[in-house]
């Protein structure tokens, strides 16, 4: 049987939700789904976010920007929203259980130089890794 996913928007999929998909992944057990997606997918992962992830041994080069659309018809228990834009537009979908909403500065907004962008990247990455592996803990222990 296949477990309701936990999808994660953003609205451009290209960096927050791909950076808390990937560790909150890491940090649960294979009986779990995650995903993520965005309203208004840029069609891209930012290169920044990748490089980011390789720094911390996770490796999110094959991901792909989804619109939310395709998770309509697919159950999914629980959505996770990283920015306020995607809270207002998120649908209900069938079977939904829980939602929260953890926002997160956009890294893809970042200026400077690439040094001064990857100081964001990291720095949001680091958020994100010290809320979405709470989280996880929290549902593996809810398990026991």
């Amino acid at each position: 049987m296949t477990p309701p996913a936990i999808l994660i928007l953003c609205t451009g999929n290209s960096c927050r939700s791909h950076l808390a998909e990937a560790i909150l992944r890491g940090a649960l057990t294979d009986d779990f789904r995650v995903a993520s997606a965005g309203s208004k997918p840029a069609g891209y992962v930012h290169p920044l976010a990748i490089r980011a992830m390789e720094e911390i041994g996770i490796d999110i080069s094959m991901h792909h920007s989804k619109h939310l659309a395709e998770f309509l018809t697919d159950e999914v228990g629980t959505v996770i929203t990283v920015c306020g834009n995607a809270e207002q537009v998120c649908p209900i979908f069938p079977g939904q259980m829980n939602r929260h909403h953890w926002g997160f500065d956009d890294p893809a907004h970042a200026t400077g130089s690439e040094d001064e962008q990857m100081a964001v990247f990291r720095r949001v990455r680091d958020e994100i890794a010290r809320v979405f592996r709470a989280y996880a803990a929290g549902l593996l222990d809810s398990r026991k």
